[in-house]
């Protein structure tokens, strides 16, 4: 089904609309990534990218929104080495006392007993596809078809990888998830 952002992707007069309905998301998710300090970058260069390579977008592999994901995720992970040594450090240390960074609203979600630092190294100790899994069905809530979408993978592996993730994270950190 096309809906109207859609078309929007085709037609950059009507881009701009595209980038209205979701570049706080898309900011959102890739601040939740990495630090906040580059998300504004990494975001205007996601629609950078979607605008530039408008013409390659099918509605028929997904819609707008998983594309989107899909190019940001592209972006984290060339920022990726960056990220692990982020959870690795936040796995040693803990956020600065002031903080109320993106590991500490992960960790209320997932149980109030669980530390900053237990869930950075069980973040860090996933492969890049469970964790891109993850992080895209909890910041992004994207369903599993999304999922696929933006990562370019079969759905099974969507739920292979979230499958797999999920013993490995109950695993470490000792809670369902």
């Amino acid at each position: 089904m096309t809906t109207f952002l859609d078309g929007a992707v085709a037609d950059p007069e009507r881009f701009s609309a595209l980038f209205d309905a979701h570049y706080e998301e898309i900011r959102g998710y890739i601040s939740r990534r990495l630090d906040l300090d580059i998300a504004e970058d990494l975001a205007a260069e996601t629609f950078l990218i979607a605008f530039r390579g408008r013409d390659g977008f099918d509605a028929a592999k997904g819609g707008v929104r998983p594309w989107l994901y899909g190019i940001a995720t592209k972006l984290i992970g060339r920022h990726r080495r960056a990220e692990l040594r982020r959870y690795r450090a936040l796995a040693r240390s803990g956020p600065p006392p002031d903080e109320d960074g993106h590991d500490q609203r992960v960790v209320d979600r997932v149980a109030a007993r669980v530390t900053v630092q237990q869930l950075s190294a069980a973040l860090a100790g996933l492969s890049r596809g469970e964790r891109d899994v993850v992080l895209l069905v909890a910041y992004g809530e994207l369903t599993y078809d999304e999922v696929a979408a933006a990562l370019g993978i079969a759905y099974g592996t969507v739920a292979s990888r979230l499958s797999r993730a999920r013993t490995k994270l109950r695993d470490t950190l000792g809670v369902e998830v």
